[in-house]
């Protein structure tokens, strides 16, 4: 299962399984993979010296690793066979349109834009997307008189599904699943096969286990959104009707299972479809998924495997996370990643309440109104429905079994967001005889709302304008009001907005790389869907869809793979690290009403929020300059990253990578071979004049991250270099915006660039006013532009219908004047 033929260069990432009859395994076994400085002759008879009571789930040999499920109490052995660097244990990680291409420019009134033809809509380029599979079945993935792209590898492993079809669109299929099975081998052993419960991980069926089919939903709509083709009629019960496409809809497009339903992925499994699908000749990976808290790169399988794909030319985009506003949540934060964050676009789903003398306010749904429209039912609070022997704290909240059917049927219930699902609460209404919801968010969810296909007419409303409600619910002993769910509406603003959901730098791991990167659409996406599962994955919903809506990160995601594979079409020799410059550098920060984008609150927001800002796929088309990061650039980057004792940051800014302290003194070049490894020439760190591997703010980033300036006297000086990637030669001068409270210089403040000519720049901060400052991190710019050409741009920073514009090329700048 998932296994396949390697290329000469691109060596197998093999599922090497040892046969089925083997004795169950114990249930303290747990997964790991190990990597070596060489990997050996014959792993089985190294490990054998300590103990013969494992298996082997994953040869990793093309970046000297071996994934195993072994004995917890050996892994500290493990660590010291000759050999080993490191031995690192698996963990879960979580997942985390028809409009939206209009909204970024691609489109408009239906018809294609020219910067979206001019990459000939991805067309040659292959998508490989790391998800719950896909649903070959739906027109988002139909074959429309495609060929298969040169240098496609790949394969169509159906596993046990004889219906699984792959095509000229959806050229490969892949599973990997040995290693959720070992991380839930402990439930199967418990519930036997798919009953078994290990915390909130649930063990997949065998079909889902054994098939690249997605039995989820989410690989099918993550996949559609980056690459699927144009498919007319889609839309979700009525809401939002229209033709979906993926950003790259001429793209072709390959799925490779690793995660699976209510258990998640397996960092194992994505590691071993990363190394497939570079195997495979996939030109962009999309990874709508995450750990929970960011990891350190040598310790963390996801972000090795990502540099490997990166050095071998395949772009990574990543989800950012969804456990923001809180600071510091960002994950997937290695610097070759492309991280994304997720932001609403300017089409919502109004849902209206209207009750007492007048009064409306509005939310959103994709739920139905209630019938006959404008008749009235009586209203009731969930605090005050509550079935005998329920405390009023979990009728409020709508919660099972807590409301009274005497006190609810025939009724509007209002409900209180928190603890259970949005969509159970309405299930929970419905039972209890109601006939709608008013979905009212608590303080904590201030004026973040979702559609979502409900269950009963609803409205989900924020708590601004639930106040209103609620004092007309406690102003009259005879409440009425009724739903009124309305079809999609356009040209909202302010759009673009942070979600409130979407993961916040710093990045905790190495805050002098700013995270995330960019910002996208991930707010209310439709998309295709699994014909397996309910639009609302619970149990209970016996609906189906072919296109449904989501939210999250994992949204937002793809739509930055879509842009980055319709960029690798019209520039096939770009490097990912350019491509992703070109992307980041014209990101703008600016909503369609003119004003900066705002965040959940409604205040502005920050470089946190949205890194370099809002993708701008058609400006992206043509950067004028790009930063290129070599593979030098990231090995120095890795050896400037000096271990320490200490778990938090040191004066000097050094951070922890959890590496252990007893390896030898060239422990950073040690542990670079097997990451920095091409085509078979090791890397070693080089040294220059600002120490033994220079600093982590010197790696050739397009964004800038202080996070210690008074750490070296309030003075700091970093290095960048710019490509000229235009048509012909050009003459950029800079423009600041400093941040509050400290002093940016440029030097030189002019660039003068011969066709495909690289130029070094400095940028030295200098703390002018450290009350202005206040020790906290402050926020600028710097704005590369050429002297010539029009500036005809939208409101948005997009060209305008001439195409001619002046090339403005940002960078974020992020300082902090207090360290630690």
């Amino acid at each position: 299962m998932g296994n396949g033929a390697a290329g000469r260069v691109f060596l197998l990432a093999l599922v090497v399984l040892l046969a089925q009859q083997m004795a169950p395994a114990s249930a303290d076994k747990k997964p790991c993979v190990i990597f070596f400085l060489d990997f050996p002759a014959n792993p089985s008879a190294l490990l054998a010296t300590i103990t013969n009571d494992f298996r082997i789930l994953y040869d990793f040999s093309v970046i000297r690793g071996l994934a195993l499920q072994i004995d917890d109490g050996v892994l500290t052995l493990l660590e010291k066979l000759p050999g080993v660097l490191k031995v690192i244990p698996g963990r879960l990680l979580q997942l985390r349109t028809t409009h939206s291409w209009e909204f970024l420019g691609l489109a408009e009134n239906g018809k294609e834009a020219r910067a979206w033809s001019s990459a000939n809509f991805g067309e040659g380029t292959i998508i490989g997307n790391i998800d719950t599979g896909v649903w070959p079945q739906s027109p988002s993935f139909q074959d429309d008189g495609f060929g298969v792209p040169s240098g496609w590898r790949g394969i169509c492993d159906k596993g046990c599904d004889p219906t699984f079809q792959c095509n000229n669109k959806l050229i490969g299929a892949r599973f990997f699943s040995e290693g959720i099975q070992a991380e839930l081998w402990l439930s199967s052993l418990v519930g036997g096969d798919g009953g078994g419960d290990q915390g909130n991980n649930k063990m997949p069926s065998k079909e889902d286990l054994s098939s690249p089919r997605d039995y989820q939903g989410h690989g099918a709509h993550t996949l559609s959104t980056a690459g699927g083709s144009r498919a007319r009629g889609a839309g979700v019960f009525g809401h939002g009707e229209g033709a979906a496409s993926g950003g790259a809809p001429r793209a072709r497009v390959a799925a490779y299972k690793a995660c699976y339903a209510a258990a998640g992925c397996s960092d194992l499994d994505v590691l071993a479809a990363v190394l497939a699908a570079v195997a495979d000749g996939v030109h962009v990976l999309s990874l709508s998924l995450g750990p929970e808290v960011a990891g350190d790169y040598l310790s963390d399988p996801i972000a090795i495997g990502a540099f490997y794909a990166v050095q071998r030319g395949v772009a990574v985009v990543c989800a950012g996370g969804n456990s923001g506003p809180r600071p510091g949540t960002v994950t997937n934060v290695a610097p070759w990643m492309f991280t994304v964050g997720a932001s609403t676009m300017d089409r919502d789903f109004p849902a209206y309440v209207s009750f007492g003398d007048s009064l409306a306010i509005e939310g959103q749904s994709l739920g139905a109104s209630t019938l006959p429209l404008g008749q009235e039912y009586p209203m009731i609070s969930g605090e005050n429905a509550n079935a005998a022997n329920q405390p009023t704290s979990n009728s409020s909240l709508c919660l099972a079994g807590s409301l009274d059917p005497a006190k609810v049927a025939g009724k509007i219930v209002v409900c209180v967001r928190g603890v259970n699902g949005r969509i159970e609460k309405g299930l929970v209404v419905k039972q209890a005889g109601g006939v709608g919801m008013v979905l009212c968010n608590d303080d904590a969810s201030e004026d973040s709302v979702l559609a979502d296909p409900h269950l009963v007419a609803a409205a989900h409303c924020s708590y601004s304008q639930c106040a209103k409600l609620f004092n007309y619910l406690h102003s009259t002993n005879n409440p009425l009001g009724y739903i009124n769910a309305t079809d999609a509406s356009f040209g909202v603003k302010p759009a673009p907005a942070m979600a409130d959901f979407s993961s916040r730098g710093p990045n905790v791991i190495t805050p002098q790389i700013l995270k995330p990167d960019i910002t996208a659409p991930g707010v209310s996406v439709i998309a295709a869907y699994s014909g397996a599962v309910s639009p609302t994955e619970l149990p209970f919903d016996g609906r189906r869809v072919a296109y449904n809506i989501m939210s999250g990160t994992s949204m937002a995601c793809p739509h930055v793979s879509g842009v980055v594979a319709l960029l690798k079409a019209k520039y096939p020799s770009w490097s990912p690290a350019m491509i992703k410059s070109a992307i980041m550098t014209t990101a703008t920060t600016v909503a369609n009403d003119g004003n900066p984008i705002q965040d959940e609150t409604g205040a502005e927001a920050t470089p946190f929020s949205y890194g370099s800002g809002h993708v701008n796929p058609v400006a992206a088309m043509d950067p004028g300059l790009v930063y290129d990061t070599t593979l030098a650039d990231y090995a120095n980057f890795l050896c400037s990253l000096k271990p320490t004792r200490n778990p938090v940051q040191d004066v000097q800014g050094n951070l922890p990578v959890g590496l252990p302290i007893s390896l030898p003194a060239n422990l950073s070049d040690l542990l670079l071979l097997p990451l920095f490894d091409a085509a078979g020439e090791p890397c070693a760190c080089s040294r220059s004049s600002k120490g033994p591997y220079g600093r982590p703010e010197d790696l050739n980033y397009p964004s800038i991250a202080v996070p210690c300036l008074s750490g070296s006297g309030g003075s700091t000086t970093v290095r960048r270099r710019l490509k000229n990637v235009g048509d012909g030669p050009g003459k950029y001068r800079v423009t600041v915006t400093e941040p509050a409270g400290v002093k940016v210089t440029v030097v030189p403040g002019e660039l003068d660039f011969r066709v495909g000519e690289e130029k070094e720049f400095a940028v030295t901060l200098d703390v002018a006013d450290a009350a202005a400052a206040a020790g906290e991190y402050v926020f600028g710019s710097i704005v590369w532009s050429d002297a010539n050409g029009s500036d005809d741009v939208d409101a948005y920073g997009r060209p305008g219908a001439n195409g001619a514009h002046a090339h403005r090329v940002r960078s974020p700048i992020v300082v902090k004047t207090k360290c630690g």
